[in-house]
């Protein structure tokens, strides 16, 4: 496994690996609605816009609000006091502010894709879930592959990250974004430009309460906290995920068929 890792093929296992339950679930969510299902082609762009475009627009602007809050001093002392240590301070700037802001912004983006065939206001959640499920697909490759160079990883510990991350945080990505895909459809269906505002805060509520979750054992440094916060982050994930599926599953669109 080891000579096996070392190899460009391996580069490739985990290319698949990565987006292998994304696009399951993309598919999952679009075959929920009984009605008027979305096209292949305008969802398969969605997800492509968040598996690409969306990361480096994320990457960027995180880059850029971290480094802007990071000169905000009342907030830095605020987390110094409270914390203690300033990489428990970075975590919660990175997982639990600029994360949630900068990559739910980024994932809607991959919305507008499906924009020319939004109907009604659930088409919008499958667009979002499509764009967040590209984007958990290369953030699923990324962890990879820094588990796989890190010194205490490897093959096995790359592998075990996607394969954890993919029934985790890849619930949180579709359905915070779909979330934020149907506040987008609300905007242009009623022309009022700002109706996505609470949808979108939502979202990041949505995005920054599971990061919280994953990061309470670090925290706080309590027993089994980083067991305990998984498992509740999972939780929040599938609650969340199975919302927009009953939502998408109990309303039925006019328009009959499949597109």
């Amino acid at each position: 496994m080891a000579g096996f890792a070392d190899s460009p093929y391996f580069l490739g296992v985990l290319l698949v690996s990565a987006f292998t339950m994304p696009v399951i679930f993309t598919v999952w969510i679009r075959n929920t609605a009984r009605y008027g299902r979305e096209p292949w082609r305008k969802v398969i762009r969605a997800f492509l816009w968040g598996a690409v475009f969306s990361v480096i627009v994320a990457v960027i602007f995180s880059l850029i609000l971290a480094a802007t809050l990071g000169q905000v001093g009342p907030l830095n002392t605020f987390l110094i006091r409270r914390f203690h240590d300033p990489d428990v301070v970075y975590l919660i700037i990175g997982a639990l502010i600029v994360a949630p802001i900068v990559e739910e912004a980024a994932k809607g983006l991959g919305v507008r894709e499906g924009r020319p065939e939004i109907q009604g206001l659930l088409d919008g959640l499958v667009y979002g879930a499509a764009a967040g499920l590209g984007f958990s697909a290369t953030e699923n490759l990324i962890y990879g592959v820094n588990a796989l160079l890190s010194p205490d990883g490897g093959a096995t510990a790359s592998l075990a990250a996607i394969a954890i991350r993919s029934f985790s945080s890849s619930f949180l990505h579709a359905s915070s974004s779909a979330t934020f895909g149907y506040g987008l459809a609300k905007a242009w269906l009623t022309r009022r430009t700002w109706a996505f505002v609470p949808y979108y805060l939502l979202a990041v509520i949505m995005h920054s309460t599971f990061n919280l979750l994953t990061t309470i054992g670090v925290l706080y440094a309590t027993p089994y906290g980083e067991t305990v916060g998984f498992v509740a982050a999972v939780a929040f994930a599938l609650v969340a995920i199975t919302i927009v599926r009953l939502k998408l599953a109990a309303h039925p669109r006019t328009v009959a068929g499949n597109r």
